[in-house]
């Protein structure tokens, strides 16, 4: 089959010399011709010549097209692990555990613990002491998320060298000097927590302080059995506040006393002020906070001692002050366990966005999925959390997900990392990533608006040997939208291709032939 890549390279070549004389403002059509005249090509010989070749590239066009369906008619697709139907888990090439999650200019960013890439090789248990890194992914419509790929946190190549390891990480913004700056606290497994600093969202990452933030020697720590977990409030002017802590002493589930709070400086990377113990009913671990009109909210997991709130639920209590006293009102997220099947620990992070309220949450669903049985990699969900006068409602958790929010707009320039669903694609980079696809492999991108139609897909790809890419609606083997060829090339290029038949919103899938990394994509 690759032979016949090979040799759509010249069958195309016409269509690649017009797509790129756009972005150069030349006119390839009058080139050719002038390059005839010097040849001596002259009246009826040269519309003779460009007749003949009107014809042949007719031909070739014909012949081309039906490759690219052959090569597709008898692919055989890669196995995704989320129903075309489904939004959640958020995404499925990563395991993305502990979700800690910011909102900046209307976009939703979630940090979290590093599981490890979904394979379809099954793993050994997830051994959680060698976890370094933090996964990134942002969205604008909770559906479509894109993949910033992992932070290099701890260890000796992360940027914390200080730190074995990068846990349950949370990250806030703030304006400090007329500059927007971004915090990445995390928790050194239980003994500490960390803090990172960036101006972008999404990196590069500094570590400020070269030491841990909150340690075993910090003030007002004794009593605390984990020292993990951070959660991190930026209130109205500007000042932040840190929670962190867990664990339950011997004989003490019901009041564990291992809670703390903390009023954290200007710059948000130096402590300012005395750590507060907080009264947790029942508390385990994974501190939450939230500011909703001039209620504070903190919300935790509660422990496993089968006591009155149930084991392993999300729980929350509200005060007047960012430091409490807070005042128990009830749970509001229950168990993974109840949804999926999957029990086990539970960590969350509540968030208003676009006037509701969203409770974002770990699951063992995909390990599940994938290799028949739970071994400790965890996937991002997120479903609405209801509220009413002032209250959490009960949230559920499920696959369906949430609704998206906004339409995708098929005319600017989208990155392929971006997706909602995919099988067998792998990610390169940090940051703005790129997608790598094998063949049969796929990803699709929910609810693309392309408005009263659209005429040409331009696609910035490259590829070690000539494939195609095949872009369709509905699903990775739904209505053909267009073929794309992508010749072989080291480096990015843009390819074109004509579509037909796009109206509206719909969803969009690209499926690959043979081996080709994705850029981005636009449609004009």
């Amino acid at each position: 089959m690759k032979k016949l890549y090979r040799l759509t390279a010249l069958l195309l070549a016409g269509l690649l010399t017009a797509c790129a004389s756009d972005q150069q403002d030349t006119a390839p059509i009058e080139s050719s011709q002038g390059e005839d005249s010097s040849l001596g090509l002259s009246g009826d010989s040269a519309t003779d010549a460009e007749n003949n070749n009107e014809e042949d590239n007719s031909d070739m066009t014909s012949v081309d097209v039906s490759q690219a369906e052959e090569l597709f008619e008898g692919l055989e697709l890669s196995k995704g692990y989320k129903d075309i139907s489904d939004h959640n888990p958020c995404m499925t090439q990563r395991f993305s555990a502990d979700p800690g999650v910011m909102v900046y200019n209307d976009r939703v960013y979630v940090y979290a613990t590093n599981d490890g890439m979904a394979m379809d090789t099954k793993p050994t248990n997830n051994d959680y002491g060698k976890i370094r890194t933090i996964n990134v992914m942002s969205s604008a419509d909770l559906v479509n998320w894109e993949d910033h790929g992992a932070i290099m946190a701890a260890g000796n190549s992360g940027a914390a060298k200080w730190a074995g390891n990068s846990w349950a990480p949370c990250a806030c913004h703030k304006e400090i000097d007329g500059k927007e700056k971004f915090f990445l606290y995390f928790a050194n497994s239980g003994n500490g927590i960390g803090v990172l600093t960036s101006d972008s969202p999404t990196g590069p990452w500094e570590d400020p302080l070269g030491e841990a933030l909150v340690s075993r020697e910090t003030p007002g720590i004794e009593g605390v059995i984990w020292l993990f977990d951070p959660a991190v409030l930026v209130d109205d002017d500007g000042t932040g506040y840190l929670y962190f802590g867990g664990g339950v002493p011997e004989g003490k589930s019901e009041d564990p006393q291992s809670f703390r709070a903390v009023k954290l400086a200007d710059d948000m990377i130096h402590l300012d002020g005395d750590v507060v113990t907080l009264d947790v009913p029942w508390g385990f671990e994974d501190s939450g906070i939230n500011k909703i009109g001039d209620t504070y909210y903190y919300s935790y997991c509660t422990n496993w001692a089968g006591g009155p709130l149930g084991n392993a639920k999300i729980a929350y209590m509200t005060s007047d002050s960012p430091l409490g006293p807070f005042t128990f009102q009830g749970t509001c997220f229950d168990n993974p366990g109840e949804f999926f099947g999957t029990t086990g620990n539970n960590h969350h992070t509540i968030i208003t966005f676009k006037d509701k309220q969203y409770i974002f949450y770990h699951a063992e669903y995909l390990n599940k999925e994938m290799y028949g049985e739970m071994l400790g990699y965890r996937t991002t969900h997120v479903n609405e959390l209801p509220m009413e006068d002032g209250l959490f409602g009960e949230a559920k958790g499920d696959t369906a997900g949430v609704e998206q929010l906004c339409f995708v707009d098929a005319f600017s320039l989208n990155r392929a990392s971006s997706l909602a669903w995919q099988a067998g694609a792998s990610f390169e980079g940090s940051g703005d990533t790129k997608v790598k696809l094998s063949e049969g492999d796929w990803f699709g991108v929910a609810g693309v608006d392309f408005g009263q139609g659209a005429g040409t897909i331009k696609v910035s790809a490259k590829a070690t040997e000539d494939t195609w890419i095949r872009v369709s609606t509905g699903s990775a083997d739904g209505e053909l939208v267009a073929y794309v060829f992508v010749p072989a090339s080291s480096d990015f290029q843009e390819v074109c291709a004509d579509v037909e038949g796009l109206e509206g919103a719909c969803d969009l899938f690209f499926t690959a032939a043979g081996d080709v990394t994705l850029d981005t994509w636009i449609f004009e």
